[in-house]
């Protein structure tokens, strides 16, 4: 008898809250909205996509591409195919595989067939081009090849296609169970991911006949051959190729171009001994653009230039030598006069239009604070349809149409809204562009995030986090790391110092052979700037990053005590001991010479693991197990060194990691390390 009348007592008084609730909402409608945001969590990395490669079909009418998505049970990251209307009105997912990826989407020439790349059938099993017919059915594979395949294109005719495919390894096949010993000759015998480079397997072109399957060799020889541009014709093949007697030594990358038939001789169109890259064919035929080096020999700060040269051979022209900004992908204008490209300039990555007219200045397309990160484009009897993947600080990247043609020229139009979710619950860090003086007078750009909900007059605690590179820069891209150290009520600074892009080629020269100097200057420059304006506590100031960022942030700590707290990633502090054991040796070389002919240089760089007594900043370091790019070592030496002064600090590595970090778990760990650590040291 009792129980009805409890359930009678809870209903009614569930009735009354939800009336009463319901009378304080229709008071103030934005309530339920501002009660639901809230600011990023480590955990939201999770829900975090990424959208990549579109591909826009031969009638302009569709988009297709790969979205990439997080599963938290699996621990892993996997992409699938999906394509976009152009109208934005339909959006389908094309493959829904939970334990595989797509990648590499391609329309074939009569947009009758969409094609991907996946390796389906287990770990063992190589990747295949697939092919899905658009008028319905399951997806199948079209090739059988016994070998990695990298990349692909199809034929204008779309009856072959062009395959890149490592040389088949005999120890696939009989799979030892002991491995046998590495045993290389090479003066590059290392590389990040790749591990030890010591097997003799090189990479080349083959023709695959998409009716008959039959493969045909194009290239051979011991050299690594990639990028294939079909000619519009369909009769050649362009392709990037370093053919010198030994490619360890130089970055001596070439144009080739190759009959599209089995047997016939390459024949190398540019002649720079620098780098040549990114081949696309005008629309006649007549001539290929292509990206080039600004130097002839290796350096570390070089920038590409939009060149183009006749296919007959001859002098290139250079278009935008006197941009003086790094340019890449380029895409021809449909009359063949002009062409687009992506410009990074200070902050920012626009689109150029660059005439045929050498040294003309480009005209500046979707001139704005945003980053530009991809450029496609199909050429249709009336128009020219591009397609871009652009992201802002408050914007993940989506993709997004151009139509130069169109009345509202330079105009992006969204068409992508895959992060609506993501966002929704969020408050994010507003961004805001600063520019500082360095001691010795130089301008610095510079990027503040401001956490959500505070006053332009509010002091707050500061985390420097520094870019890696050097060569790259902050731009008002999405950039998570920061907003995510915003989101935990810091202001974070980020500083494009000299050795970044974006300001032309001495400014990101400056720094060459003279690590942890004027990048200091420029980094303290900028806090100094914070702290005057009474953006930044100088009882609280913070600083970390990865990579180049981490190995600024030993550089730093060792030249002023003015940090509480710092997060290395991915750094070295003796550089002496680097030498040898990661990929740079080209580099090293050129900048440094060889430690024995030029030891006080190399000594003068170490200074952060040399001078280790005077750091007295808590450090936090972190580094992959497996990094070749910068190894463990390096973080793993001053963790050693800060430990045995007992100045405080804590060594993370990240077991079968390499310099990026790929499991998404481990991504999460970082992001709550560094809150965690900071607030320790910074909130006090």
């Amino acid at each position: 008898m009792r129980t009805p009348f409890v359930v009678t007592r809870v209903f009614v008084l569930l009735v009354l809250q939800a009336l009463s609730a319901f009378i304080v909402i229709a008071q103030v409608p934005n309530a339920q909205t501002s009660q639901q945001k809230r600011p990023l969590q480590p955990n939201d990395l999770y829900r975090l996509q990424t959208v990549s490669d579109p591909q826009i079909s031969p009638d302009g009418k569709w988009v297709a591409y790969t979205l990439s998505t997080i599963d938290s049970a699996q621990d892993k990251r996997s992409s699938d195919v999906w394509m976009m209307s152009r109208d934005g009105q339909e959006t389908l997912q094309l493959t829904h595989t939970k334990d595989e990826s797509e990648r590499s989407p391609r329309w074939s020439s009569d947009g009758k067939y969409l094609s991907f790349v996946a390796s389906r059938g287990g770990a063992d099993k190589k990747s295949q081009v697939w092919l899905l017919d658009r008028r319905g059915g399951e997806a199948f594979s079209l090739t059988n090849v016994k070998s990695d395949l990298s990349e692909y294109a199809w034929s204008p005719d779309g009856k072959k296609l062009v395959l890149v495919l490592k040389d088949v390894n005999p120890l696939d096949s009989a799979k030892p169970k002991t491995a046998p010993p590495i045993v290389t000759d090479r003066y590059h015998f290392k590389q990040d991911v790749e591990g030890y480079l010591w097997q003799p397997q090189k990479t080349h072109l083959y023709l695959f006949d998409v009716q008959s399957k039959m493969l045909d060799t194009l290239t051979r020889g011991a050299y690594d051959d990639r990028s294939p541009q079909w000619s519009p014709d369909g009769s050649q093949i362009a392709f990037v190729s370093n053919r010198t007697p030994d490619p360890d030594y130089n970055s001596n990358t070439d144009i080739w171009i190759v009959e599209a038939k089995a047997g016939a001789k390459e024949r190398q169109l540019t002649m720079w001994t620098g780098g040549d890259d990114n081949p696309r064919w005008s629309p006649d035929g007549t001539k290929i653009a292509y990206t080039r080096s600004t130097s002839p020999d290796y350096i570390m700060y070089d920038q590409p230039v939009l060149a183009v040269i006749a296919v007959k051979g001859g002098e290139p022209t250079l278009l935008s030598i006197a941009l003086d900004r790094p340019v890449s992908r380029p895409v021809w204008a449909a009359d063949g006069q002009s062409l687009f490209a992506t410009i990074t300039d200070d902050r920012r990555r626009i689109i150029g239009q660059f005439s045929l007219a050498a040294n003309k200045a480009p005209a500046r397309i979707a001139d704005d604070n945003h980053s530009i990160t991809e450029l496609v484009a199909v050429n249709l009897p009336k128009e020219q349809v591009f397609a871009a993947i652009v992201s802002d600080s408050q914007l993940p990247g989506e993709i997004f149409t151009l139509e130069p043609n169109a009345k509202e020229q330079g105009k992006l139009r969204r068409l992508t809204k895959h992060h609506e979710k993501f966002l929704a619950p969020l408050t994010l860090a507003s961004v805001e562009g600063f520019t500082s003086k360095s001691k010795d007078g130089a301008e610095v750009s510079g990027l503040l995030y401001r956490p959500a909900g505070t006053a332009k007059g509010q002091k707050l605690p500061l985390i420097l986090f520094i870019h890696g590179g050097p060569v790259g820069q902050d731009e008002w891209g999405f950039d998570i790391s920061r907003q995510m150290l915003a989101a935990g009520g810091y202001a974070v600074a980020a500083v494009n110092y000299r050795g970044s892009n974006g300001r032309g080629l001495a400014f990101c020269k400056a720094i060459s052979g003279d690590w942890g100097n004027k990048e200091v200057l420029d980094l303290h420059g900028a806090v100094d700037y914070l702290v005057a304006q009474g953006i930044a506590d100088s009882a609280r100031l913070g600083v970390g990053g990865w990579s180049y960022g981490g190995i600024l942030t030993d550089y730093l700590i060792a030249t002023d005590t003015r940090f509480k707290a710092a997060a290395s990633g991915a750094g070295t502090a003796l550089h002496l001991a680097t030498y040898g054991t990661d990929q740079y040796i080209r580099q090293y070389e050129v900048e440094l010479g060889a430690p024995w002919k030029n030891l006080d240089k190399w000594l003068q760089i170490s200074y952060p693991f040399l001078k280790a007594d005077r750091i007295k900043t808590p450090t936090l370091f972190m580094a992959g197990e497996k990094d070749f790019n910068v190894p463990a070592a390096g973080s793993e030496q001053l963790y050693q060194a800060l430990r045995s002064q007992n100045v405080p600090t804590q060594l993370v590595i990240y077991p079968g990691q390499f310099h990026g970090l790929s499991m998404p778990s481990y991504n999460k760990d970082r992001f709550e390390r560094y809150l965690q650590w900071f607030d320790k040291y910074l909130k006090k």
